[in-house]
């Protein structure tokens, strides 16, 4: 009797690793089979492409979830005021109405019609289409989808499957999304990017850092990863502790003295500041003041072209 358990066993093994490797192959097969397509929206709209592709990732299961098979729905578009073809489908409440396209290259297009005409999106048009992580926010913050981890989970697929090249006009290394860890990591049906617990680690220019949540300090982030509360506030360029608000970067190491190598010069726009800028880019404030030559007392001109490098 035990040993049809232990062929029973081997074989549910064996299926979960097929399933698990099947998911990561079909993360790599909607990546190769659609980015030419959000590139071709960056082009036209101004949506950073590798959003688009990992919105896209996320919200069609990279193609499989039974509403884009049934739909070509890839971004989990719901009706409105649709006069086109529709579908229902159960998501927040049971049985909700989405919009149904002839072509994923339709849902394409429509995604960005959506996020172009909509008031609640228009601030981040004022974004380069370089700045990811300043979209994936920026969609949570606008109400695009209501799972608390939206924004972390985009960055973490553009950042795992190398997406960000796309928007520079190149294409994902695929040594980097086809590597052992995302093999790994994105498992059938439910990703670990689903199951985040704590704060998700990133990098920036090279640089750990995390995204403040409600609620968080920088005391309580320097609990979680066992660092002085004095190291974090050092690394992040602060003399004494402030108020965090939710989105905000908090590096976890030092930062560097310029940028990474694809950003060479940033243009000043209203409202920012040297040390937001040094922030954005992972150097250090003194770092940002020196290249630029500008007195530690005075800030930064609108329409200032610092350089990063």
């Amino acid at each position: 009797m035990k040993k049809p358990l232990f062929f029973l066993s081997v074989f549910l093994f064996a299926f979960q690793i097929t399933h698990a490797q099947t998911m990561h192959k079909a993360y790599l097969n909607y990546i190769q089979k659609y980015a030419d397509i959000a590139v071709e929206q960056q082009k036209l709209h101004k949506i950073p492409a590798s959003i688009k592709l990992a919105q896209g990732l996320l919200e069609s299961a990279a193609g499989l979830s039974e509403l884009t098979k049934i739909s070509n729905n890839h971004f989990g578009i719901k009706c409105g005021n649709w006069a086109g073809n529709k579908v229902y489908a159960d998501d927040d409440r049971k049985g909700e109405c989405f919009r149904k396209y002839r072509t994923a290259r339709e849902s394409y297009e429509d995604h960005s019609m959506f996020l172009v005409s909509k008031p609640r999106y228009s601030a981040l048009f004022n974004l380069k289409p370089t700045d990811y992580i300043g979209w994936a926010h920026g969609l949570k913050a606008a109400g695009y989808a209501t799972d608390p981890n939206y924004a972390r989970k985009l960055i973490k697929l553009i950042e795992d499957y190398d997406l960000h090249k796309y928007d520079l006009g190149g294409k994902a290394d695929m040594r980097i999304a086809d590597s052992k860890s995302n093999a790994e990591t994105y498992t059938w049906k439910t990703a670990s990017v689903t199951r985040l617990k704590g704060h998700q680690l990133y990098r920036n220019n090279g640089v750990k850092c995390v995204f403040s949540e409600a609620g968080d300090t920088f005391a309580s982030i320097a609990n979680e990863f066992n660092i002085t509360e004095k190291k974090i506030l050092l690394y992040n360029d602060i003399a004494e502790p402030r108020e965090l608000e939710p989105g905000t970067v908090v590096y976890l190491s030092h930062k560097k003295n310029k940028a990474s190598t694809e950003f060479e010069t940033h243009t000043v726009k209203d409202g920012e500041t040297l040390y937001r800028i040094s922030q954005k880019y992972g150097m250090k404030l003194k770092a940002l003041y020196d290249l630029n030559n500008i007195p530690y007392n005075e800030e930064a001109r609108l329409n200032m072209v610092l350089k990063l490098r």
